[in-house]
């Protein structure tokens, strides 16, 4: 008795641990669905000879042992799951089949990355749980001119979705919350970065990027500073006003810079 209560348990604890193991990736999917060229891995539990490793074709097909040819393209993991044990049950094969799939490698799903990025174009989920900048480092990460917020535009539940990414901490962890899983079909856009404008006598004038939390001092200097005949004295800012007109002043060196901002470094008058 005490045999057989321990082959009941032991089969119990593997149904549990199947299970499991095929809902585990499926919570961080999203309802995922297959696409051409995912590459999958099917198990049937208690058989073994059955496991096959497959390609989603073109047309959404892949050929399973005993079966033949099941369409998988387009449905969810579970819905597969149970397209394939019902046909494994269709053909007499098993009476009640327990089928697991897991994704190896997407192919068939992709995200495109426009704008100001080292290789903009559309890039393949890898796995289907990529994050935003998990795509961003697979298209060459953001150039020089781009911005640190991105926008992600796509559809979530038949709804058109649009959320902006601030990706300035993610480095160091900090914007984490906001580095969220995306989906297929998404585009993901890297606006210019703001620009300020240095004019006058600067060793290098010209357009200069808007460094998070940048003052007037570290905006000048990063133009190479007043040339001999130049002084920080007389600078001058100009910015546009609410109403849309500029507005002309005389910055302290601690103030914060603005996209647009333009500074005029004056001639001494020594």
């Amino acid at each position: 008795m005490s045999r057989l209560l321990n082959t009941i348990l032991a089969g119990a604890l593997a149904v549990s641990a199947a299970a499991a193991s095929a809902q585990g990736p499926k919570a961080g999917a999203n309802d995922y669905r297959l696409g051409a060229g995912d590459s999958i891995k099917v198990q049937v539990y208690q058989n073994p000879d059955l496991t096959t490793e497959a390609r989603v074709s073109e047309s959404g097909i892949i050929s399973f042992p005993l079966v033949g040819n099941v369409r998988v393209g387009g449905l969810t993991i579970p819905d597969a799951e149970q397209r394939i044990a019902q046909a494994l049950k269709s053909g007499n094969i098993l009476k009640q089949p327990q089928v697991s799939i897991n994704v190896s490698q997407v192919r068939g799903n992709q995200v495109s990355v426009v704008g100001n990025v080292n290789r903009p174009g559309r890039v393949p989920l890898e796995t289907f749980n990529m994050r935003v900048s998990e795509v961003i480092a697979a298209a060459g990460g953001v150039s020089p001119n781009g911005s640190e917020v991105v926008v992600v535009t796509g559809t979530r539940d038949g709804k058109p979705f649009r959320q902006e990414v601030d990706t300035s901490g993610m480095e160091t962890g900090k914007g984490m919350a906001e580095d969220f899983v995306v989906h297929s079909g998404d585009t993901i856009y890297v606006d210019k970065a703001p620009t300020y404008y240095v004019f006058g006598e600067a060793q290098k004038p010209g357009p200069y990027k808007v460094e998070r939390g940048m003052t007037v001092m570290q905006a000048v200097a990063a133009s190479g500073g007043p040339t001999p005949r130049g002084t920080l004295n007389r600078l001058r800012l100009t910015r546009t006003g609410p109403d849309g007109k500029p507005v002309e002043m005389t910055p302290k060196m601690n103030d914060t810079v603005q996209a647009g901002d333009v500074l005029y470094v004056r001639e001494s008058l020594f």
